[in-house]
């Protein structure tokens, strides 16, 4: 192609300038999460080749469906770009391992070609947007991103100043998270995404937000297919939902597999086929639910969770149940009013610890998890995945001075919008901690909230 890009499998972008140039986060091959997830369409041949010829590759952020193991070794001789993520944990590793990388700084355009060039903002929740002028066209590739975390206004200056702009942006029912959660009695507890809110009508609405022209379906065109987690099947977002609710006055929603020819401004379907519809014992991925737990595991378990401090300020214990043995992690001397047990195959649950990955374990949705208490589903997703899968994982920011200096950083970064994000981010917790989702105080605060968004 002489000047444009191609959308292939989960968050794939690939950009061609007389030739393929640059490839976003690139799981072209194997599995994600522990054998849990896999691509929902094959990779066209065309275009694996076209990723494996790019000089240029950026990862957004460390979820094996970015970021993915299975696919990385296929970038060995690759120039790899990163966001600018505090902890720089990501950097550290690829470089020990012997690749070639550079960090973006914030805001600031990388030339990877004569017209194409890219622009990195790395935010606090270890994700990342990566902007792609490519000849005078704006992608805004949000993958899994979330404006409401301090750059959003900066986007939308930028995409103000092009003539056509596309999103590129996670939009779905919600299964991308752990929806795995059962109450004390062994109720499980219903996912918002069983309610299945029309997926095109948040996609226009951050059309609106943005002012982009044009959305592509992206970031989560995966399916389930370990034996203890194809229930969860139920709950992803095919290719036909997308259409759904979307007002076309937003602007124009394209194929999520195409391929589009910026000198010609038009696009032709791709058409992968899906991958085969096969499902996997958990055993074919190393994980035996009867394997027990062994000694040496207990105070790898009792280390991981006890230096993340934020945890004692809401949770009393955390209780890990593998193979008929269990371990408690006392976060509150004497007190079992609130907290967790987590029931998982030990292989997996001991390499999410040992390599610091716990948000693998959290998103795979095989493992079982019982809140204890008042502890409800919105306080586990307010305080406990943030805090130990973003930044104790992966920002290494474990101890409340760490958290900190942290935030800190971030908040220097760009002081006005951080600030802002982080008063949106308050009201919202206060909303969804005191109101149920499906009580009238919760949907008109989420109405309000929308009504200033869009000013």
């Amino acid at each position: 192609m002489e000047l444009g890009f191609d959308t292939v499998g989960n968050a794939t972008l690939i950009c061609y300038d007389r030739g393929p140039v640059l490839a976003t986060d690139p799981w072209i091959a194997g599995s994600a999460y522990f054998g849990s997830w896999r691509l929902a369409y094959e990779i066209p041949p065309e275009q694996y080749e076209a990723v494996s010829a790019c000089p240029y590759v950026w990862f957004s952020h460390a979820h094996p469906d970015h970021l993915n193991p299975e696919s990385l070794p296929l970038f060995r001789h690759t120039q790899i770009l990163l966001p600018d993520h505090v902890g720089g944990r990501v950097f550290r590793y690829l470089q020990g391992e012997g690749y070639r990388v550079t960090v973006l700084k914030d805001k600031t355009w990388f030339q990877v070609s004569p017209r194409i060039r890219v622009m990195s903002i790395a935010d606090y929740n270890q994700d990342a947007v990566l902007l792609v002028d490519i000849g005078g066209q704006l992608l805004v590739n949000l993958n899994d991103a979330n404006a409401a975390r301090g750059w959003g206004q900066t986007v939308r200056r930028l995409v103000k100043k092009y003539p056509v702009a596309f999103l590129l942006s996670l939009t779905g029912f919600g299964d991308a998270d752990m929806i795995n959660f059962y109450d004390e009695d062994g109720n499980y507890i219903l996912p918002s995404a069983a309610k299945r809110a029309p997926v095109g009508k948040s996609l226009a609405e951050k059309m609106r937000f943005f002012g982009t022209r044009f959305a592509i379906p992206f970031s989560s065109l995966h399916h389930y297919q370990r034996q203890d987690s194809v229930w969860a099947n139920q709950y992803v977002t095919t290719l036909a939902d997308y259409p759904v609710g979307f007002d076309p006055a937003a602007g124009e929603l394209l194929p999520a597999f195409i391929r589009y020819d910026c000198l010609r401004q038009q696009y032709t379907e791709l058409n992968p086929p899906p991958c085969p519809d096969q499902v996997y014992p958990p055993e074919a991925f190393g994980d035996s639910w009867a394997e027990p737990l062994e000694k040496e595991d207990i105070p790898k378990i009792q280390r991981y969770f006890r230096q993340i401090e934020h945890l004692q300020t809401f949770l009393d214990f955390i209780r890990v149940r593998i193979g008929g043995k269990e371990v408690v992690v006392e976060l509150a001397d004497g007190r079992y009013q609130r907290g967790i047990t987590f029931e998982a195959p030990r292989q997996s649950f001991m390499t999410a610890i040992e390599y610091e990955i716990f948000d693998d374990l959290l998103i795979g949705n095989f493992m079982k998890t019982t809140l204890h208490g008042k502890l409800q589903v919105p306080q586990f997703r307010q305080d406990f995945t943030p805090y130990v899968a973003k930044y104790a994982d992966n920002g290494l920011a474990k101890t409340h001075e760490e958290l900190q200096a942290y935030f800190r950083e971030y908040r220097r970064r760009n002081p006005v919008h951080f600030l802002h994000a982080t008063l949106q981010r308050r009201a919202a917790d206060v909303v969804r901690t005191c109101f149920p989702p499906e009580s009238l105080a919760y949907r008109l605060c989420k109405t309000a909230y929308k009504a200033v968004h869009k000013g």
